[in-house]
């Protein structure tokens, strides 16, 4: 009997921020990953912070959507300058983790320096740095903006993970 073919593993991938979150949709068919989409949700200054999460949220769920991901990668907040910042980060946070949920989507979670060590090879690369790499690995024709391509680099650290170790876990699951 032939084996089964495998099915190609779609990820929404998210760098959160109130004004500027990127996304992207990736997918990976044996060692080849491909951007499917990405972007930014760029949120207006005047929008108060309750409406920058509801766009944020309905965006996401229009991309979840449009795609159909199976799986949710979001970078994790590590360092913050402030408790306001901590408190804005873990909303707009719990806005994707919001949309991934109502799709039934397994949510996993990476550090920052995770997701720079995937994309440049080293965990304190710059914003630059990570646009032009993700760029070349994934053989794009122009550079996204960096909020895209962050989100794209989460994408890439999350098939890494995938197939180096099976130690990712939903953060549903820790809860």
């Amino acid at each position: 009997m032939p084996p089964a073919p495998s099915v190609p593993l779609r990820v929404l991938a998210v760098d959160p921020a109130l004004r500027k979150t990127g996304y992207a949709i990736l997918e990976q068919s044996g060692k080849t990953i491909t951007a499917v989409t990405y972007g930014v949700i760029e949120n207006p200054t005047k929008l108060l912070q309750s409406g920058c999460l509801v766009a944020i949220r309905e965006r996401l769920s229009d991309l979840i959507k449009e795609h159909r991901p199976t799986e949710c990668a979001i970078e994790s907040t590590i360092f913050v300058q402030s408790y306001k910042t901590a408190i804005v980060l873990g909303s707009v946070r719990g806005a994707v983790l919001i949309a991934a949920a109502e799709h039934g989507l397994p949510i996993y979670d990476y550090a920052p320096r995770e997701v720079k060590q995937a994309a440049v090879g080293r965990g304190g690369a710059d914003k630059t740095q990570v646009a032009f790499m993700i760029r070349s690995m994934l053989r794009l024709r122009e550079t996204p903006p960096a909020d895209a391509a962050d989100a794209l680099a989460v994408g890439i650290a999350h098939f890494q993970a995938a197939s180096g170790h099976a130690a990712r876990q939903d953060v549903r699951a820790r809860a």
